[in-house]
């Protein structure tokens, strides 16, 4: 009687796995709020160097005016002479004038970090990508000592207590730190209820529950934060809004339970049978005691018999001993990075298009319910490398005509139309690639490495996220710079795919030798949704390999 069997018994899509999933998506909510309070922060408007005569000048005459010389945002004026500017000849901006969008104050115009000071916020966002680095080695190793629960709470609580201490920021020290703190959350926040809904979720429903309720929660997380912004009108009032929400954790305890499986792995089999009569008694299924007792009698068993062999020292680095698990380990890693900092740089990328970007950041947003649905529907068809090479080679191509678009269109309603769809189209890809990438990398790397190695491809990834804010930082030189970037990396992304086995319908592999030898005979053009024959002869040379 292992722990499936019981939950089975218990009720495991009944009304605690309700209750569970709403719990889900409101941490996916304050998840998505969290992420991308620096983009909503930071969001800078058209803004003009201060002259005396612009005092009660019109800001189209303003703009006009600006759009004579060669960098409109940070020339210094002399003089305006015929409605034509004379440049000043020596110094720097110390004032400016700012186009608000719907008269938003952002970080960016209530600190002046424009032009030759705009690399601040740039700063701001690595350092919250570094805490993120930091939080997800901290936290995890909390979950494991102290139980995923509390852990969850502590790290809610951490990045909440970032944001608020944000807003009360007048210079680049305490910004950078406060980022730092609020980043600590960035990952675990979200994946450790992960882990407690994959539990307690029936296995034929977790696919489909997880995808809808991240799709839609998230979704409607990243659609009304820049409402919010807009509505409180300041950037400080919006990390308000931002973190207060995530006092609500501290109720969670009273709907849900403590992960079983981890209490299982630390014999704490009381507590887990605890919260398996308390699933029970929510679902209101009637679970015999001798369920329960055959319940830890068999873990105790299974402890005893594992103790005995000692056989489980595999280790993450040991990944790194065999040619080809080596390979591939690395190709996962590089992978990582592309992945993340591709989402990143996609999702964040909103200004100089043409449209306001609180608008543009809200409608595309949408895009997470498609993408969660494509995934549903296509990754057990096409395969996990198909999606994962088809998503990167497909957003790469989109990256880069948007980046032409934005180089050569003019201004013009319907160009900005355009763009805007390229854009929701660009986030489309990177969402698809960025949620079905976890899957892929847990499939391949071996069971008695599985935790390891998920976390620290996390870590990997989010420390090359740290260079997105410089990579959108770019646009300062050149607009279209940072989608001709990012699509560089995203088609050097799809090529390491192709070199990755698929594990569609393999037999996964559960130690470091399972993993060396894993899919030996493919070929790295191999896709199950092309040849049904090919397949079943894959199929059976695997299961002869193993």
């Amino acid at each position: 009687m292992d722990f499936d069997a019981v939950l089975e018994k218990c009720g495991n899509f009944g009304r605690y796995q309700f209750v569970l999933l709403m719990l889900y998506g409101y941490t996916n909510i304050l998840s998505s709020m969290h992420y991308f309070a620096q983009t909503i922060i930071s969001f800078t408007p058209d803004h003009w160097c201060y002259h005396d005569k612009f005092a009660n000048a019109s800001l189209s005459y303003i703009r006009d005016i600006y759009e004579q010389t060669e960098n409109p945002h940070c020339t210094l004026l002399d003089d305006i002479i015929a409605d034509r500017p004379v440049i000043a000849d020596v110094g720097d901006c110390r004032e400016w004038i700012y186009a608000y969008d719907r008269d938003y104050r952002s970080v960016t115009t209530d600190l002046n970090w424009v032009c030759n000071d705009a690399f601040k916020a740039a700063v701001g966002q690595s350092l919250f990508f570094i805490g993120s680095i930091v939080g997800t080695i901290f936290f995890g190793f909390l979950a494991d000592k102290i139980g995923r629960l509390p852990a969850l709470i502590l790290t809610t609580l951490t990045g909440a207590t970032g944001d608020f201490l944000t807003s009360f920021v007048t210079s680049l020290p305490a910004f950078a730190l406060f980022r730092f703190v609020s980043g600590l959350s960035t990952d675990t926040l979200f994946y450790l209820m992960y882990i407690m809904v994959f539990e307690y979720l029936s296995p034929e429903k977790r696919t489909f529950g997880l995808n809808i309720i991240t799709a839609f929660f998230y979704c409607f997380g990243l659609m009304m934060s820049p409402w919010y912004a807009i509505w409180v009108g300041s950037w400080r009032y919006y990390l308000y809004i931002a973190s207060l929400p995530a006092l609500i954790v501290l109720i969670y305890p009273a709907f849900i339970c403590e992960s079983a499986q981890w209490l299982i792995a630390t014999e704490r089999y009381d507590r887990a049978v605890n919260c398996l009569k308390r699933v029970a008694k929510f679902n209101k299924r009637k679970v015999e005691e001798g369920l329960f007792l055959q319940f830890r009698s068999y873990y105790e068993q299974k402890m005893v018999e594992e103790a005995k062999l000692n056989t489980n020292k595999d280790t993450f680095w040991g990944m790194f001993r065999t040619p080809r698990l080596r390979k591939y380990t690395i190709i996962l890693l590089l992978k990582s990075m592309v992945i993340t900092i591709s989402f990143d740089v996609v999702s964040r990328n909103m200004e100089g298009l043409g449209a306001s970007p609180f608008v543009l950041f809200s409608l595309t947003s949408v895009m997470y319910i498609p993408a969660g649905l494509t995934i549903i529907l296509l990754q057990n068809r096409i395969g996990r490398k198909g999606m994962a090479f088809s998503s990167l080679f497909v957003s790469a191509i989109i990256v880069t005509i948007t980046g032409f678009l934005i180089a050569f269109l003019e201004r013009g309603e319907e160009n900005t139309i355009l763009l805007a769809v390229m854009v929701g189209l660009g986030r489309y890809g990177v969402i698809v690639s960025y949620d079905a990438e976890a899957q892929y990398a847990a499939e391949f790397i071996p069971t008695t490495v599985r935790g390891q190695g998920i976390s620290n491809i996390h870590v990997i990834g989010y420390g090359f996220a740290t260079l997105s804010s410089y990579v959108i930082y770019l646009a300062r030189y050149f607009k279209p710079l940072p989608s001709i970037v990012i699509a560089m990396v995203m088609m050097v992304g799809a090529l390491l795919c192709l070199a990755l086995p698929e594990t569609l319908n393999q037999k996964l592999p559960e130690t470091l030798k399972d993993g060396e030898e894993f899919a030996r005979n493919q070929r790295w053009h191999y896709f199950p949704c092309f040849s049904k024959e090919r397949k079943d002869k894959l199929e059976q040379e695997n299961t002869k390999t193993h």
